[in-house]
């Protein structure tokens, strides 16, 4: 049984964001933090800029904050925000879920997204994984991301060595037998702290992006 409902805690999932941002052509950010100075200032931010926001976790940064803390100090951060006349939407996501356990926790402490993070199995078990946990959260009326490709680089206990760009082809099947509200894809992103060069860029497969844009629409799409 659910401890808090995602509502009760101010937040809200990610799907009218999203409709928004892409009937009026804008992105929305997602940053995470992992104690309340980055909490208070990502809010302050987004109260500055009058922008929705989606507040990331990754699961060390849950247990380093507390699960049973973490639900009321998100409240309280949102009481702030709201004292001070805004209104922006507000959403709560686990980060690189890669855990079935872990993400009903989640969702029974309050948290209004959770990501799926299945991009290292096999295409068809990506599917299978992601579609238990939009089946999951259906029970919730959370939202959730799933990824198709691996990004390269560090972050928490997230990590791969090469990246592995999101094949287009792949994208409207993904996003049909899984019924995720959104897809995180690799183009030539990063995790966490990225080493090149002196005098390199990153290389970005831009050509990727509008394929998947051309084939999945409006469909809202994580960089």
């Amino acid at each position: 049984m659910a401890k808090y409902r995602f509502q009760d805690l101010g937040l809200v999932n990610t799907k009218e964001m999203f409709r928004k941002a892409n009937e009026k052509g804008y992105s929305i950010p997602a940053f995470n933090f992992a104690n309340l100075e980055q909490l208070k200032a990502i809010l302050n931010a987004c109260h500055e800029a009058n922008s929705d926001v989606i507040l990331q976790i990754s699961e060390s940064a849950r247990n380093y904050i507390g699960k049973e803390t973490l639900p009321l100090m998100v409240k309280g951060a949102i009481l702030d925000l709201r004292a001070k006349g805004s209104n922006i939407g507000v959403a709560l996501n686990l980060d690189h879920g890669k855990d079935y356990d872990l993400i009903k926790d989640c969702l029974d402490y309050g948290f209004s997204s959770v990501m799926i993070d299945a991009s290292h199995e096999e295409f068809y078990k990506n599917i299978e994984k992601t579609k238990e946990v939009v089946d999951l959260a259906k029970e919730y009326d959370a939202s959730v991301e799933g990824e198709l490709g691996v990004l390269s680089g560090i972050e928490d206990e997230i990590s791969s060595d090469e990246n592995k760009f999101t094949n287009p082809k792949e994208v409207v099947e993904f996003v049909q037998k899984t019924g995720v509200d959104s897809l995180a894809i690799a183009i030539g992103t990063a995790h966490g702290a990225h080493k090149f060069k002196p005098g390199e860029d990153p290389k970005l497969r831009l050509d990727i992006l509008e394929n998947i844009r051309e084939v999945l629409g409006e469909f809202p799409i994580v960089l």
